[in-house]
């Protein structure tokens, strides 16, 4: 595919489309740098802006933050820097790293009323999947990244690593190299380096097939998310402890889960498997049960609901 074709494959997508401005999260990386310039074409270099975070925790950060002001300064496209530091007892830092991002993109896509687009590919899709396969014991695991979260989108997941690097070959974009994507130490790299290419020699199309089997899962997902719809009150927020106690064990777990993600506004990994422990909550009085994740499940006059409870 030419540069011209994945153009239009992210426009087609309808993803970034007017009139909500963009912001584009820049590592400096090829994909990153690939999802810039396509952004810049799709629309134009006013309606968006690059966001760079500098962690300082590598000798090439200051070398990055530079490349990045300079192709900001090609392309005409404003740039905003952010430098997080990093408090004690901060725990994982590719966490912390990743949460920082993030906070730093929805404050600047709030204030702008923006749609915050990454660089993430099919690639990045089949790692997450596979990693999260091994990692998180849940259906969500297999569903994979979505195209939109809220105000995020991944207008590149239906493109491959290979076309983003042909994509900037043909524009003549250069980029930077993360040195840390080759460190073992790193479960998404061992993924990335070891796993995927021992599944690919098993069957050439593993990749390939990860992707339509998550594709299937999200297709059916939508009809479970119906089911699950149909069961709850209050504006999705409440159902009755005697209706949930009837509800087949899978659809039991499904509901639980929605009612702990709806309050947090986030997943809350892990709700879902309280789901028969909640089910024998007393229904008269008041009965709170822990889901882990700061949110708690609470029965009231016989209705069950969630709450934020202490971390």
């Amino acid at each position: 595919m030419d540069a011209d074709g994945l153009l239009e494959r992210v426009v087609a997508g309808g993803l970034i489309a007017p009139p909500q401005p963009v912001v584009a999260m820049l590592s400096g990386g090829r994909d990153s740098v690939c999802m810039l310039d396509l952004a810049v074409r799709a629309r134009d270099a006013e309606s968006v802006t690059a966001l760079h975070v500098n962690y300082g925790l590598r000798e090439s950060a200051g070398g990055d933050e530079s490349f990045c002001v300079e192709l900001c300064e090609r392309l005409g496209v404003g740039l905003e820097v952010e430098r997080p530091q990093r408090s004690e007892g901060a725990g994982n830092l590719q966490a912390w790293a990743r949460d920082a991002r993030y906070a730093a993109a929805a404050r600047l896509a709030e204030a702008q009323g923006a749609t915050i687009v990454t660089g993430h590919t099919a690639d990045d899709q089949v790692e997450t999947i596979l990693y999260r396969l091994a990692s998180s014991p849940s259906r969500r695991a297999l569903l994979g990244m979505r195209p939109r979260d809220g105000r995020l989108a991944r207008p590149l997941l239906g493109s491959t690593r290979a076309e983003t690097t042909a994509y900037c070959g043909r524009r003549g974009l250069a980029w930077r190299e993360d040195p840390s994507n080759a460190d073992p130490a790193f479960a998404r790299n061992r993924v990335r380096h070891g796993l995927l290419p021992e599944l690919e020699a098993i069957h050439p199309a593993a990749a390939a097939n990860v992707l339509r089997t998550a594709a299937l899962l999200r297709d059916e997902a939508e009809v479970l998310d119906a089911l699950v719809d149909a069961e709850l009150t209050g504006g999705g927020g409440t159902i009755s402890l005697a209706r949930f106690g009837e509800l087949p064990p899978a659809l039991r777990r499904l509901v639980l889960q929605r009612l702990a993600d709806g309050v947090a506004g986030r997943p809350v990994a892990g709700a879902a498997r309280f789901a028969e422990q909640v089910a024998a909550l007393r229904p008269t009085g008041t009965a709170r049960l822990d889901l882990g994740g700061g949110v708690r499940a609470v029965v009231e006059a016989g209705v069950l609901r969630a709450e934020l409870g202490d971390i």
